[in-house]
């Protein structure tokens, strides 16, 4: 099992996961261009995505998707929500799941969960392939103990650490908009993402990688220190996904 992030941020989010012969497309937040470079910068043929799987319906993670299922006729999995109210156009084919429940896309077993954002229906995602199991959570404003429940003893975790509370206060966002990110409803801080990890078993972690860092509200620096803080010596290998490069492929072995 492999992963990488094709880039994480306000400005667009695509994760890949690979497992046997199936390798799925977590959002698609970039021009289908920009997706096809990013692509190849991987070493990635853009045929040869099995399905791509939606969280939301915000721009930066589901912009490109309708066009790029349509040149390359990808499956499209999403929620009855986000389907809902997503203004992407046709995909080539459309499938529903049901955010409480497991199912299944070729060799890998993909377990949902639903988390608190400002989105209609939003969740995240646990991927296994029988052996070891990669957690990704994004864009949600606030821990459950359903979401700690599902990230239980995964070997590697993307973990959203979008911003630095004093920087976002300081920041040069408007006051509704430091309201909605630092909300409930909107993305975890440093600090949120540490608790989140003081509270997992990790004692299989492998791999974190921190992701949706804010440009103007955090720093790479920043979320490492929570990053190393909260592991308290756990020999993890730590990265940051960064906006432009993202993560290269890292193996789960």
């Amino acid at each position: 099992m492999r992963f990488a992030s094709l880039g994480s941020g306000s400005h667009g989010n695509a994760t890949l996961v690979e497992a046997g012969a199936t390798r799925l497309m977590i959002d698609c937040g970039f021009s289908c261009k920009e997706t096809e470079k990013r692509l190849q910068q991987l070493e990635v043929a853009p045929d040869s995505i099995d399905a791509i799987l939606v969280t939301h319906e915000h721009s930066d993670h589901i912009s490109g998707v309708a066009r790029y299922s349509r040149r390359y006729g990808t499956p499209v999995w999403m929620t009855p929500g986000t389907e809902a109210v997503h203004q992407g156009g046709e995909v080539a084919e459309l499938n529903l799941f049901n955010s409480h429940r497991s199912f299944r896309i070729g060799d890998m077993d993909i377990q949902p969960f639903p988390v608190p954002h400002d989105a209609r229906e939003p969740c995240q995602f646990v991927f296994s392939d029988g052996q070891h199991r990669l957690g990704l959570l994004t864009d949600t404003g606030s821990i459950t103990r359903h979401m700690v429940e599902a990230l239980e003893g995964v070997d590697a975790l993307i973990l959203e650490f979008n911003h630095d509370p004093g920087m976002l206060a300081d920041g040069p966002y408007p006051p509704g908009l430091k309201a909605r990110v630092g909300g409930d409803f909107g993305h975890l801080s440093n600090r949120q993402a540490a608790d989140l990890l003081g509270r997992l078993d990790l004692g299989r972690l492998k791999l974190l990688v921190a992701a949706h860092l804010s440009e103007k509200n955090n720093h790479p620096d920043l979320a490492r220190e929570h990053v190393e803080r909260a592991l308290g010596g756990q020999p993890a290998d730590i990265h940051i996904a960064d906006q432009l490069v993202g993560v290269p492929w890292k193996n789960l072995l």
